[in-house]
């Protein structure tokens, strides 16, 4: 009886991890395809979901139990927390496209416009705005007539850059809202912020509920973190003058589209132990409420590295679909990962995918040694050193506290540094683990005076301004180990740092960072990504009042306009890019947009060298994809490689959906061809062979957008052993809309071994040049 009852006891005691091995439930995507009947009403296409859902629970009020998110409007599915066996179960019905877990992203962050050409005062200086006689601004009115939305960390309405004085009434067509919650109400919105959601279902359906009090966090559209309000007013802030960050970068700033409306839908939310903080029901919900408000186009600087799951697997990628299908742009961050190959992120050809780069602006702060030697590095610190002389220095190594490892020690971990050594010194950090910014907290706790970080040497040459919270400057890899050399080779050290200053006309820029992910593509190596690069590094833009210039817990400042950097912040430059090509011609598809930025871009700095890479070598289109954007040309691209939806629908067959599949995501019956189309041969701005062996021909067609009759000349730039020849050499076109087809064929000459070759087809007239990158991967040399 006795062993019974301890048996007894025993069950209980493992009851709750019994449930949680066998009855656990998690949170799921549930994809059925498009919604084709843009009449239908949300309540009845939630009620299909209910019965679908229903039939694998037992019950339809057990469905709407479960179901926490319905797609009705642009896509159709729903999202719902669920047993394993109960997914299993869903994933076997015939009217299910895909069943995936509810994942978390992550943000993409670690003067551009003058840089970029818009606007002629290129560092933002003057009171008033030069405009330059060829800008895009002109030919889209500032992209007046544009909505622009962000999936992010919500937005700070009282910025200045939401500013809505002078402008019109908003438009009739915008069906969206201005969702209240903690601290937001419909007075937040005007006629430039025009619309504001958030979503966060996805989030406490893995996470449980929002800790508000421990966070700090809005339960509303509003911006506790300040990337969503970074990100959106580069898409399409309003001119704001004297902006600055605490007197650095001063002058106006302004989004790409800076009269265009714009709206925040807060998708993104304090990152828990997993890593989460962007989850794909909120990112889905978003995209099906953006599509029906009535947005043009969508800056999303999120995602997740390798491994890339399937598109239909994927939540950034199926609502990025359904928006572009409903003729909407959408425009991603490439993530930051690198300098890393194959780690790019948000790779659908549906999806403008952004690298970051740097811009002719910096924020110089020298270091001078005690050898008389002067390094720069650069730095956007307030803060100044007591006196202008020498003080002691040392390398944080040697400081480390008694109960510290020497790793904790160099990378000046908080507390991990000793008082009594630090007090009154300048201390040398090495970058890397912790946030470049807390290595400097960690030396003022300590007492010192003033850090140099030092970049290890993955970091290469890519130096970051941060608003340090003392005396510092970061130098460059080669930069800092001199620092550390003179330290460890002199019996008294001593250094000085210079305050920051804003320096102009910087050159090379731009050179790539190290922190953009980079390619080959490895979801679908045959399709080039990243597309683009632009600004991403030490962009000023506006930010929330609610968080430090930092993000750190120990920062208490607060600014109106922030520096940050990430492909979090070259997303958006893009994206009002786009807005204003949408602005300028209004019936062009996505496609055509992507294609004007992509095959006017410019592969030349402006010392008129290659781009270069964060090691200061030469990059190539794994790095930027195309090339830097550039706008205004963009604006007067001559051809474009357009795309239809059966574009896509091939694009599908090649991935080995079948026709059934197809016609769930499309809405439209289409059958595959009986011989699988090419991946290759998707009408791509860019050329992309992964496995050429021996020969292959590649189809691409081109559509005239230019005024009047035009001939354009075939001029090829060879990857390395590869032959290429153009068919026909010449394209004539008599009338602007027309398209003409041609044919590359490339054949392998010389084996790549393993590696990737380069190359480039431009297309020229005398006043359009229509460039596409040739990449290539030999596997097996023509004719062996």
């Amino acid at each position: 009886m006795a062993e019974k009852a301890s048996l007894l006891l025993l069950f209980v005691l493992l009851l709750p991890f019994i449930d949680s091995a066998f009855g656990a439930k998690q949170s799921y995507v549930v994809y059925l395809g498009g919604q084709h009947d843009e009449k239908l009403e949300h309540q009845l296409v939630a009620d299909s979901h209910h019965e679908l859902l229903g039939s694998i629970l037992g019950s339809k009020e057990a469905a709407k139990e479960a179901i926490f998110y319905s797609y009705t409007r642009c896509m159709n599915g729903f999202a719902a927390s669920l047993e394993e066996e109960h997914a299993h179960a869903l994933r076997e019905l015939p009217q299910v496209l895909s069943v995936f877990v509810n994942r978390g992203r992550t943000r993409h962050t670690t003067s551009s416009w003058g840089f970029l050409g818009l606007d002629e005062d290129e560092g933002g200086q003057s009171e008033t705005e030069v405009v330059s006689p060829p800008s895009l601004w002109r030919k889209s009115d500032f992209g007046k007539k544009v909505i622009v939305a962000n999936l992010d960390t919500g937005v700070w309405p009282e910025s200045e850059s939401f500013d809505d004085t002078g402008m019109e009434p908003v438009p009739s067509r915008w069906k969206g809202i201005c969702q209240t919650g903690t601290n937001f109400t419909a007075a937040n919105c005007n006629r430039k912020l025009i619309g504001a959601r958030y979503f966060i279902k996805g989030y406490e359906a893995v996470n449980g509920p929002l800790n508000i009090s421990g966070t700090g966090e809005f339960l509303s559209p509003r911006d506790k973190d300040g990337h969503g309000t970074h990100t959106l007013s580069t898409a399409g802030g309003n001119f704001v003058k004297k902006a600055s960050i605490t007197g650095y970068a001063e002058g106006i700033a302004k989004g790409g589209a800076p009269h265009a409306r714009v709206a925040a839908y807060k998708v993104c939310w304090p990152p828990k132990s997993n890593g989460g903080e962007c989850y794909d029901a909120d990112i889905l919900a978003a995209f099906d409420a953006g599509v029906h408000d009535g947005v043009d186009v969508f800056t999303v600087s999120i995602g997740s590295g390798p491994p890339l799951s399937d598109y239909f697997q994927d939540g950034l990628a199926i609502g990025a679909f359904h928006a572009v299908h409903r003729g909407k742009v959408v425009v991603c961050s490439a993530g930051n990962d690198g300098p890393t190959p194959g780690t790019v992120a948000n790779v659908a050809p549906w999806i403008i995918t952004v690298g970051a780069s740097s811009i002719n602006r910096q924020f110089p702060s020298s270091a001078i040694l005690g050898n008389n030697k002067t390094i720069t590095g650069e730095s956007i610190s307030e803060y100044q050193l007591p006196k202008k002389k020498m003080y002691p220095l040392v390398s944080s190594s040697d400081v480390k506290a008694p109960n510290q490892n020497k790793t904790a020690g160099q990378l000046c971990f908080l507390g991990s540094l000793d008082p009594r050594k630090v007090k009154g010194k300048i201390v040398a950090c090495l970058r890397g683990i912790n946030a470049r910014v807390e290595k400097g907290e960690a030396v003022r706790m300590a007492g010192g005076l003033g850090m140099i970080l030092c970049n290890a040497p993955v970091n290469a040459n890519e130096v970051a301004a941060d608003s340090h919270v003392l005396p510092a400057t970061q130098l460059n890899a080669i930069d800092g180990a001199e620092v550390f050399d003179y330290i460890n080779s002199t019996v008294s050290p001593v250094a000085y740092i210079s305050p920051a200053r804003t320096e102009l006309h910087a050159k090379p820029a731009p050179v790539m960072t190290a922190f953009s992910s980079q390619g080959p593509n490895s979801l679908t190596p045959d399709i080039l990504k990243p597309d683009i690069t632009a600004p991403g590094l030490n962009i000023l833009a506006a930010y929330s009042m609610a968080a430090s210039p930092t993000g750190l817990s120990f920062d208490r400042r607060h600014v109106p306009f922030n520096v940050v950097s990430g492909t979090s912040m070259s997303c958006p430059h893009v994206a009002g890019i786009a807005a204003l090509l949408k602005g300028a011609y209004p019936h062009w598809s996505p496609a055509a947009i992507k294609s004007a930025i992509m095959t006017t871009a410019e592969r030349m700095d402006d010392t008129y060298k290659p781009i270069k890479n964060a090691l200061l070598q030469r990059a190539g289109p794994f790095n930027y994809g195309a090339g830097h954007v550039n706008p205004n040309v963009a604006g007067n691209p001559g051809l474009v490689y357009d795309l239809s939806v059966k574009d896509y629908y091939r694009f599908f067959c090649s991935l080995n959906y079948n026709s059934t599949q197809i016609k769930k995501i499309t809405g439209t019956a289409f059958s595959c061809p009986a011989r699988q189309p090419k991946i290759h041969d998707l009408n791509y701005p860019s050329i992309t062979v992964s496995q050429l062996q021996g020969s292959v021909t590649v189809k691409r067609r081109v559509k005239n957008v230019a005024e009047g009759p035009t001939i354009y000349k075939a001029k090829v730039r060879y990857p390395p052993g590869v032959l290429v020849s153009v068919e026909p050499k010449h394209l004539e076109f008599s009338k602007k809309g027309e398209e003409k087809s041609f044919r590359m064929t490339l054949r392998a000459m010389k084996s790549s071994s393993g590696n990737y070759v380069f190359g480039s087809l431009t297309w020229k007239h005398a006043h359009y040049s229509v460039t596409s990158p040739i990449v290539v991967k030999t596997v097996t040399v023509n004719g062996l």
